[in-house]
């Protein structure tokens, strides 16, 4: 989920207010230029998700879970809530139309790193 990323609860202000001793305040992933990738790959998700009644983090396991050679996801959940949204997430098959949005966002994002 790419250290909460992926979830769709991380923005901007967020990601630049974190606390000094944070330790993806060292990551590059959550610096510029990365940040503004990944927050663009994230709106990608979140239109996609949309369609499904989603968020951007089910996308996430979904698009993932989708490929041959993955037979499974580790994903973090911090209450029976979340887990229970993660679980469902493999019920979730995307479309052709939505794994081409999303790996074109995936390869700007890439692209930045």
């Amino acid at each position: 989920m790419l250290s909460g990323l992926l979830t769709g609860a991380m923005t901007r202000e967020r990601a630049e207010n974190l606390p000094a001793d944070d330790w993806r305040t060292r990551n590059p992933e959550f610096r510029e230029p990365k940040l503004s990738k990944n927050l663009e790959l994230v709106e990608r998700m979140r239109v996609v998700g949309k369609r499904y009644n989603r968020s951007p983090g089910e996308v996430a396991i979904a698009w993932t879970l989708r490929l041959p050679a993955v037979t499974g996801a580790i994903v973090g959940a911090r209450n029976a809530s979340q887990a229970k949204v993660v679980m469902s997430t493999g019920e979730l098959t995307l479309s052709r139309q939505d794994i081409a949005e999303i790996e074109g966002a995936v390869a700007v994002a890439q692209a930045a790193r």
